[in-house]
């Protein structure tokens, strides 16, 4: 254990003159937050928000993807989106493991943006904290873009092909946008705002995700037509799990606890509320009665929006487009002048300079969806060849049992509502009439309980 001389002296090897303590703290705490997303937050909300019979499945495929992005980070991918210039939208892939790259002074070295003349209109991006709370915490947001992305292909994709599939699409698409975007490439220089990910995460695995879902293919008809939780109240847990991760998702992308992280983190949950209060609204509205699995995809798709400023298709695709079409429009001039690059940026609605901005903005969505579309076109064909993208029909109809030989729970149905007044329904019914034939009169109730019934 560190003596308090080590860990709190000037200018020793464990404290060098660069750190900032409360820089790194928040650092690493913003990237917990975000982890706790994806682990246990979405391997939680999936695992609820399926039919039972894919529970184990679902819950899964979460759990491979963020074991698997952090081994292919640290071995290639992060130099890939955050490393020295290989393309105009892509790094040059190498190891980020060396004991000196990951105590040295976190960089992004291609940040680093010059005038026309040559000379240097703003530095690179240099934190005061090492790199491996940098390698760290881009981690967490290639994990969860990748989790994301799984959403559109639960209860149907093989998980070979998807095993296969993780490493593949991270190398060959979510590197690209990340660099592009925020590791110096064409789209950064250019002056494209993409404060947090609603280009590189939202919208790349938005349309990473419907593409996917195309090539692997439909569900089951029953499927398709009776799709209910399996578990209201968990999926709750696990969606809670994710709004209050996204404090560190948007309070951790300025790279230091400054006052845009405070600002950051304030307007994500506000748009949540405020999205999850509007969708509540319509669905009272259009429906007669809230739904929690409405309010729980209104405060997403929230989160989503508030991305680039502060189901995958429309939840992350539209909303972190829309998000990213509207900072062309609304960037205020002073929090702009703060993190990016190119001086004097602003939105369209403050004039000047800004009136370009939405044009870059509509060009940037533009390549985010069509490399996401050929990429991941690609990368499905290619595994096609050697595994079914598609489960089988009988893995189709039986679920978790076929593919895991597991099983979530013993619950009785499929989330169908028990009726109390059907005694063949009753748990341990078949057991006593069959050796002892009693009449047992129906309970006295008019209405069944709703939910799940423990088989005990």
């Amino acid at each position: 254990m560190a003596t308090p001389a080590q860990a709190y002296g000037t200018d020793l090897p464990a404290v060098p003159s660069w750190l900032n303590k409360g820089d790194n703290g928040w650092q690493i705490t913003a990237a917990t937050l975000v982890g706790l997303q994806s682990m246990p937050g979405l391997v939680v909300l999936y695992a609820s928000i399926v039919k039972k019979k894919w529970a184990v499945n679902s819950a899964f495929m979460a759990l491979y993807a963020f074991a698997a992005v952090l081994i292919f980070w640290v071995l290639l991918c992060y130099r890939m989106a955050f490393g020295n210039e290989l393309l105009p939208f892509w790094g040059r892939g190498e190891p980020a493991l060396g004991q000196s790259f990951l105590v040295r002074r976190g960089k992004v070295p291609e940040t680093i943006h010059f005038r026309k003349d040559g000379t240097v209109e703003s530095p690179a991006n240099e934190p005061f904290y090492p790199m491996a709370s940098l390698v760290y915490f881009q981690f967490t947001y290639a994990a969860i873009t990748m989790i994301l992305l799984a959403g559109a292909v639960l209860g149907r994709m093989n998980i070979r092909a998807w095993m296969a599939f993780v490493p593949l699409w991270l190398t060959f698409s979510y590197t690209v946008g990340a660099f592009s975007l925020w590791g110096g490439g064409f789209l950064y220089q250019w002056g494209v705002i993409d404060y947090s990910g609603g280009y590189v995460i939202h919208l790349s695995s938005g349309i990473g995700g419907f593409t996917a879902a195309y090539w692997v293919g439909p569900r089951l008809k029953n499927d398709k037509e009776r799709f209910p939780p399996n578990n209201v109240l968990l999926m709750l847990a696990g969606a809670g799990l994710l709004w209050m991760g996204w404090s560190g998702f948007n309070g951790g992308a300025p790279y230091a606890a400054n006052v845009v992280s405070s600002v950051a983190v304030l307007n994500t949950n506000i748009c949540a509320a405020t999205s999850l209060l509007m969708w509540t609204s319509l669905d009272v509205v259009f429906f007669g009665k809230p739904s929690v699995i409405g309010a729980v995809q209104g405060m997403m798709t929230g989160l989503a929006c508030i991305t680039p400023g502060a189901g995958v298709l429309h939840t992350h695709a539209v909303a972190g487009l829309l998000g990213g079409l509207l900072t062309g429009l609304l960037a205020e001039p002073t929090l702009c002048n703060m993190i990016l690059p190119i001086p004097n940026s602003r939105g369209a609605f403050y004039g000047g300079s800004g009136l370009l901005q939405p044009l870059k903005q509509i060009v940037a969505a533009m390549f985010v969806v069509a490399w996401n579309i050929v990429a991941t076109s690609a990368i499905c064909l290619a595994i096609n060849v050697v595994v079914p993208l598609r489960m089988s029909d009988e893995q189709l109809m039986i679920g978790d049992d076929a593919v895991h030989g597991e099983e979530a729970y013993a619950l009785w149905g499929d989330g169908d509502k028990y009726n109390p007044t059907n005694t063949s329904n009753w748990p341990g019914q078949a057991l006593f009439t069959e050796s002892v034939p009693i009449n047992i009169p129906p309970p006295p109730y008019n209405n069944g309980a709703r939910g799940v019934t423990v088989n005990l």
